[in-house]
Formats: structure tokens, sequence, C-alpha cells
């Protein structure tokens, strides 16, 4: 979702009722260690809305990648953004017919139907922290996940410094 990036955010759940869990189940994945050196970052090269699914699928995808090909102990995945803005969606009938069972856009407030993530132009979103593994492997990951991710995203790399590479 790209729309309403100027509104405020919709995020204060104490005063949402039926505010939906979240779908991402994990933010850290794989084993951290001081002797991975190089970082690979995933960030939004747009800004938009994250839906929690999308990360969450968006993590599944990268972290097959990187297990298979690394193994399990061999790198460290996070997921940056906190999905908290409550997604609302109007739902009415639109077939034919149906217009003894809708009100049209008579109180068109909404229902919570999801959660998102706010991210601006080079907000990171997935962090890889690798050791001398093969770059390509991550570049792949990334490549993968970021079809689940409807914004367009590019990587960058670093050393363990913080300096690019």
């Amino acid at each position: 979702m790209k729309a309403k990036l100027r509104q405020m955010p919709y995020a204060r759940k104490e005063y949402i009722s039926g505010a939906p869990p979240s779908k991402l189940s994990r933010f850290t994945l794989g084993k951290f260690s001081e002797s991975f050196t190089n970082r690979y970052v995933l960030e939004a090269a747009e800004a938009g809305l994250l839906q929690h699914g999308a990360l969450e699928a968006a993590r599944v995808a990268a972290n097959k990648v990187l297990q298979d090909r690394l193994g399990e102990n061999n790198y460290f995945l996070r997921i940056i953004p906190y999905p908290h803005i409550v997604l609302r969606a109007h739902k009415f009938l639109a077939q034919a017919g149906a217009d003894r069972l809708s009100q049209g856009m008579k109180n068109a407030y909404g229902k919570p139907v999801g959660l998102a993530a706010r991210v601006r132009i080079g907000d990171p979103i997935m962090e890889v922290r690798v050791g001398d593994a093969n770059p390509e492997v991550v570049k792949e990951a990334y490549r993968i996940s970021s079809s689940k991710i409807p914004l367009k995203c590019r990587v960058r790399a670093f050393k363990a410094e913080g300096e690019e590479k």
C-alpha cells in the first residue's frame, strides 16, 4: 500500500477495538556472532506502507534461501520495521442486487483489517550479517524476498566497521 502517507497513522491500539495481531512471528533469525564481518541491508527505494503479511512473506523467503545455502548458524537475519499502523477497510457488497444489503458510503469509517509499517526512502527493511560467505547468496535471498514487498528496494553492502563496500 502506498496511499495516504500524508495522514497521521492510526496506531493507538488501546483505543481501537478489534485491532488484529501481527502476522510477523519473529524479527530475528539465525545466530548472531561477532565474526560476521559483512552486513547487507535491503532498503526501500520509495516511500510507502508495508503490510505485516508482506513482511512475514519476505522474511520466510529470505530465511529459506539463507538457511539452505549457508546453514542454520552461519547468518543473522533481522527485520527492522515494526508494523504498528492499523489499516481500515469499508466493507460493502458491490454485486448486482446488493443495493438492499449495502449502505454505500454512509458511516464509511472502516473496520480494522491489518497492520502496516511506514517506511520512507532509504529506510532499512531487512539486515543480514554473514562471515566470508559468497555475497551472491545474500543478493539472491534479497531478490526473492523483495518480490514479496510492494515497494521498490535496493541492496547495500557494508563492512563490519560501518563503511560501505
